[in-house]
């Protein structure tokens, strides 16, 4: 994440919420975010390789990215956490819920600011939770290196 510039928020359950472009906006947050999902997916799919030889159990990872506008900011007043709020937030979750094992499903938001950069796959327009049918994409490759 820091080679990116992405900042964890939190994990819930087994979730691991972070984002880029916060505290500090820049251009490229779309971009970062998919660089490092790339390189988290693929050290998850190289170490369940390494489970399956080793007949041991192993998890799966679905990521999903959204982008759009949120607020930010620290709560607590004994104990504090930085945390995110925000409709983009909650879009983001349905792209995770509504990805695939091994997968990066992201928004036609974030589809419109990487297309040039990443070869995409149109899902179609999929039912998500609370939001309706949203137009989805899988992230199969980049285009050129970062």
């Amino acid at each position: 994440m820091q080679k990116y510039g992405i900042e964890k928020i939190k994990t819930i359950g087994d979730a691991y919420m972070c984002v880029s472009g916060v505290p500090d906006q820049n251009n490229s947050h779309a971009l970062n975010i998919i660089y490092a999902a790339f390189e988290l997916r693929d050290f998850v799919q190289k170490r369940i390789q390494e489970l399956k030889l080793q007949k041991r159990p192993y998890l799966e990872v679905r990521i999903g990215i959204h982008t759009g506008s949120l607020v930010a900011g620290v709560v607590g007043s004994k104990k504090f956490a930085f945390d995110l709020w925000g409709d983009a937030v909650n879009v983001a979750a349905r792209m995770e819920q509504s990805s695939e094992p091994g997968a990066i499903n992201i928004s036609e938001d974030v589809c419109q600011l990487v297309k040039n950069n990443f070869e995409l796959e149109f899902r179609d327009e999929i039912e998500a939770k609370n939001k309706g049918k949203m137009r989805m994409y899988f992230v199969k490759k980049a285009k050129m290196k970062p």
